[in-house]
């Protein structure tokens, strides 16, 4: 998209967004309460999620004395799969039930999850645990970004990505150092895990009696929205929508797998970084901090890098981020103290704040209102499938050859995904032909 522009499908501009309905419009400023309420409520999803960051691996290790690093990532391929199939289904669901009761549903299938990471006696109550936290996390997740599509319409839609997940992962990010804080003065459990426990709360009471219902809105976009695929009003099935969204077009396609490898890489940094830092001698206090710098840098960098996707497009800032980030990721592989780790942390959050928001903008762009909650689910199911392949694949390789050729190897595929990108995605105009 050049400067400017208004964004289109299909090179028609899409009508001016006004309301068309009682008491709905669309846009950032028409929406600015109900959004920044989401912004919030995203933060606190992230934070749970943020509670394990730092924590679980070393409990794998000092607590529990997992001796092969594919069996201490299990609840990392547990969260994986949990997550991306209900990413799936959230969308679905959204679209039938409406946004807000998939949102509350989320958050009360959070609430034991702490208590079995405080009092889980076996390895397999954590896996267990990570199950539900993945459910959770594919319902609220999820959600949030398509109230989020709904409420701003299509102009602002990268910069609405930017902000949802700019607080996801702020909220990782503060929760991973303040855990790390925890741990190292009171244990690795019940403390950290407490925190976890009183977003779980504040969540589920926000989404209740705050958070406000926005399929209209999307229903409002679909009256004025030029399809991107003929026939596509609203009448493809879940079957075509998948297909396209995973093979057939060559945008939507080539998001899905460049999703699916960030977070491919991420499951890695999360599972492998705080037993590598470990190994070398770092402290609890400074593996929190490494643990979140990474996440800090992806979710600050955010509130610009989404912008920037809405005013120079969406397919060159994906190529950069997956390029930046397989460089970060070589640095890690051959670094061998806190300076070198903490740089290549900031340039891994960094390659990571190009790819993310811009990759969800680039469904919307593409997706009919419709059936953009579907679409988005299927995006996310590949991409949080990436969580359960990084797990298996960088244990194996990390238990056969170490953890910095897993490191090594998964910088390689990171670069690799960048260049499909570069060679199959659309650049100039954001939607999509089939």
């Amino acid at each position: 998209m050049t400067p400017g522009n208004t964004p289109s499908f299909q090179g028609r501009a899409v009508r001016p967004e006004r309301p068309r309905h009682t008491g709905v419009a669309l846009g950032l400023r028409q929406n600015l309460a109900q959004f920044m309420l989401l912004v919030a409520v995203n933060a606190l999803v992230g934070g749970t999620l943020g509670q394990e960051r730092t924590v679980l691996p070393l409990l794998a290790d000092q607590v529990f004395h997992l001796e092969l690093y594919t069996s201490a990532l299990t609840y990392i391929l547990a969260f994986g799969l949990a997550k991306a199939g209900t990413n799936y289904l959230a969308g679905t669901l959204s679209d039938r039930y409406g946004r807000k009761p998939v949102l509350v549903t989320g958050w009360l299938v959070a609430v034991p999850v702490p208590l079995l990471l405080i009092f889980g006696p076996s390895w397999g109550w954590i896996v267990a645990a990570n199950v539900i936290l993945g459910i959770s996390q594919g319902l609220t997740w999820s959600t949030t970004v398509v109230m989020k599509m709904d409420l701003v319409g299509p102009s602002r839609r990268g910069l609405a990505m930017g902000l949802n997940e700019a607080a996801g992962y702020l909220g990782v990010a503060g929760t991973a150092l303040a855990t790390g804080f925890i741990a190292a003065s009171y244990g690795l459990r019940p403390g950290p895990f407490l925190l976890g426990a009183a977003y779980i709360a504040l969540g589920l009471g926000l989404s209740v009696f705050a958070v406000k219902e926005t399929r209209s809105h999307a229903t409002l976009e679909a009256s004025s929205h030029t399809a991107a695929h003929a026939g596509a009003h609203g009448e493809l099935s879940n079957w075509e929508i998948f297909t396209l969204t995973s093979f057939r077009d060559k945008s939507l396609s080539s998001v899905s797998q460049a999703g699916m490898v960030n977070n491919l890489n991420d499951g890695l940094a999360w599972g492998l970084f705080p037993l590598l830092f470990a190994a070398a001698g770092l402290s609890i206090e400074k593996i929190g901090i490494l643990a979140a710098v990474y996440p800090a840098v992806w979710g600050a960098a955010q509130l610009a890098t989404g912008a920037m996707s809405d005013r120079y497009g969406r397919k060159w800032l994906i190529v950069g981020g997956m390029l930046v980030q397989a460089a970060a990721l070589g640095m890690v592989a051959i670094g061998t103290g806190f300076g070198t780790w903490l740089a290549a942390a900031i340039l891994l959050g960094a390659g990571t704040a190009m790819v993310y928001p811009t990759l969800l903008a680039a469904i919307g762009d593409v997706a009919h209102p419709q059936w953009r909650a579907r679409s988005v689910g299927i995006y996310r199911l590949w991409r949080d499938g990436g969580f359960a392949i990084g797990a298996l694949l960088s244990g194996l390789l990390a238990d056969a050859y170490g953890i910095p050729a897993a490191i090594t190897a998964v910088a390689a595929l990171t670069a690799a995904s960048g260049i499909l990108v570069a060679m199959r995605m659309r650049g100039a105009d954001h939607s999509a032909t089939g």
